[in-house]
């Protein structure tokens, strides 16, 4: 049998003597040709059809079924912001003699639990925060952190340090008779997600982070001592020029003694040079809504004494490299970081300092993205986080 080297398929038929074509021809006889018994084909050929085309033919459709088993065992991630909804409980809870933090919950009362942990420290939490996570599938928690938004005292920076914010994390999670939950935060409020995290281990599930600050030294220095004033020199001058030139060795220290003036027209006027230049570099283009924040003298007020107040006592923290040194407590977890390549507030060293000591950390470099969580491609990429710890959540991957 002969095997076509175009398609790899048996001739069906055996080949033509073309000479005795040529003699019947001349032939007087006009009987036709009797006609030849068609060949039987060799019982292989019913054994093993699959040749050629069919192959292909298989080959694709093995293909496809592959891919579809894929789109199951990793589904395609939501990226887009959730829409607006309502608290369906608000409340205000006493955690200390002093302290009263405001606390909220939406979403699904019976969904997985995940707790917002805001900027600053002091810039307090907004309803927009709740859009990152899917109502249906989460219970989300947020809460004005000691003296920010609308926890009472406002503005006191008296008996707030960071592991005051970690006992108030634990006693409203007891509170709320959650057992464990999610945890969820940026900028500062990524700081203060590992030290809850790395206290309480048992008690986190997962943990989303954003614009990783790790409140060293370095850090410090680079957006208040003058280094990101290389890329926004007219934001920085501003803020420069609060303080005479005498005073300018430490800023931090020039504005932490008006920040805490007896006069109150001082601390406002510091506050809004410090709020605004925080608010002039926190995206990666302009944004003006987000710059007149730094007129607020209410929201400024909380904004940058507390700021100021945790950064020079260096987070409260024993060492400058506290939260690095401590990571191998909470390697376990399942946790995703998500970082623009562009942000002047937190420079990208620090979520990669964090993601050499922790690789087990996924990092996600979003590009031409600034510090803000409301910038759409670090928005998409945390919604994308949130959705990937609910398809974890239910066994999805």
């Amino acid at each position: 049998m002969k095997v076509s080297g175009a398609m790899g398929a048996p001739s069906l038929f055996p080949p033509c003597n073309f000479g005795q074509l040529a003699a019947a021809s001349s032939s007087t006889s006009l009987q036709p040709p009797r006609p030849r018994p068609r060949p039987r084909l060799p019982p292989s050929i019913f054994l093993n059809p699959i040749s050629g085309r069919n192959k292909l033919f298989l080959r694709a459709e093995n293909l496809r079924v592959e891919q579809m088993d894929l789109k199951k065992e990793f589904p395609e991630l939501n990226k887009n912001l959730y829409p607006s909804i309502e608290p369906y409980s608000t409340a205000f809870f006493k955690v200390s003699d002093l302290h009263t933090i405001y606390w909220e919950q939406s979403g699904n009362p019976n969904g997985h639990p995940v707790v917002f942990l805001h900027g600053g420290p002091g810039g307090g939490t907004s309803p927009n925060n709740r859009r990152f996570f899917d109502p249906v599938f989460y219970r989300i928690i947020l809460f004005d952190q000691r003296g920010a938004g609308k926890s009472k005292p406002h503005a006191c920076v008296e008996e707030n340090t960071t592991w005051d914010l970690v006992g108030d994390i634990e006693k409203l999670r007891e509170h709320l008779k959650i057992p464990e939950w999610q945890v969820f935060g940026g900028s500062w409020g990524s700081t203060l997600a590992l030290t809850y995290s790395m206290s309480h281990p048992d008690k986190v599930t997962g943990i989303i982070l954003r614009g990783i600050f790790l409140l060293r030294k370095k850090e410090i220095d680079w957006f208040y001592e003058g280094g990101a004033a290389a890329i926004y020199p007219d934001a920085w001058e501003p803020f420069r020029d609060l303080i005479p030139e005498e005073e300018r060795k430490c800023f931090v220290e020039a504005y932490h003694k008006r920040l805490n003036s007896n006069n109150l027209e001082t601390q406002y006027a510091a506050a809004r040079a410090w709020t605004k230049w925080e608010m002039m570099t926190t995206h990666l283009l302009p944004n003006e809504e987000n710059i007149k924040r730094g007129d607020d003298d209410d929201f400024s007020l909380a904004f940058a004494r507390i700021e100021n107040h945790y950064f020079i006592n260096k987070g409260f923290f024993s060492s400058d490299s506290f939260l690095l040194d401590n990571v191998e407590k909470i390697k376990h977890i399942k946790t995703i970081i998500v970082q623009g390549r562009y942000d002047v507030c937190c420079p990208m060293m620090s979520a990669w300092d964090l993601h050499k000591a922790w690789p087990e950390a996924e990092l996600i470099i979003v590009p031409g993205a600034g510090h803000s969580a409301n910038e759409p491609g670090i928005a998409a990429e945390l919604v994308a986080a949130n959705e990937k710890m609910k398809n974890i959540l239910n066994g999805a991957l």
